[in-house]
């Protein structure tokens, strides 16, 4: 078990499994990524550089890419949710759809071997 796990085992199957899908979507497109932290939150690594972070709160699911650009390049793809500078904010009811997480991790791990 890794943080992540450990994150996500502590959650609710309401909130777990839309952010399991989020870090199982980037563990096949980083599989040499590792499980840690970054700013505080759980996240997959790469080269000891944050690739992608979740958080869960009471309001909404969040996923980080840690790249302002990253974000501005998938928010055509995002009508309807909430966006900032590094942060996209969903619910179960409206998950980040696959496609969209294959290319923001693409993307991040593209600027982090860069």
């Amino acid at each position: 078990m890794g943080t992540i796990d450990d994150y996500l085992d502590r959650l609710g199957p309401e909130q777990r499994a839309p952010l399991q899908r989020v870090v199982d979507v980037a563990r096949r497109i980083a599989p040499d990524a590792e499980e840690g932290t970054s700013y505080g939150m759980p996240a997959l690594r790469l080269g000891g550089r944050p690739l992608i972070g979740i958080t869960a709160s009471a309001q909404h699911l969040s996923v980080f890419p840690f790249s302002p650009a990253v974000v501005e390049a998938v928010a055509p793809d995002l009508p309807g949710f909430s966006l900032s500078k590094g942060t996209i904010r969903f619910t179960a009811e409206q998950p980040v759809p696959d496609a969209v997480v294959e290319r923001l991790v693409t993307l991040r791990r593209a600027e982090l071997e860069g």
